[in-house]
């Protein structure tokens, strides 16, 4: 991997985690749920994009479901942990999946 490429990854990593992390934020702030989920989609479908350039698509769709998963586990998480604590946790996990099913 050159150093481009690191850097690449480590970019797309963290426009993964920021997507839920703002997807969240978005929703929270305006209260309203869909354009939260618009932004999280956004960013799902440039991240998949990016990771099926540099991966190849069997790694994007790994990714993308990752993304997903995680998407879906921070709402039981969040009853445990209280809700941005949960999506740190998802988002974080997700950007450490890129960096290391990325190429």
């Amino acid at each position: 991997m050159t150093d481009h490429d690191a850097r690449r990854s480590i970019a797309t990593s963290a426009l993964a985690a920021g997507g839920l992390l703002g997807g969240f934020a978005v929703a929270r702030q305006s209260h309203n749920r869909q354009l939260g989920g618009a932004v999280l989609a956004t960013v799902g479908v440039a991240c998949t994009a990016q990771w099926r350039k540099t991966s190849g698509s069997a790694r994007a769709g790994a990714l993308l479901g990752t993304y997903l998963v995680a998407f879906g586990a921070s709402h039981p998480l969040a009853k445990k942990i209280g809700a941005w604590p949960a999506v740190t946790t998802v988002a974080a996990a997700t950007a450490a999946a890129s960096l290391v099913l990325s190429k």
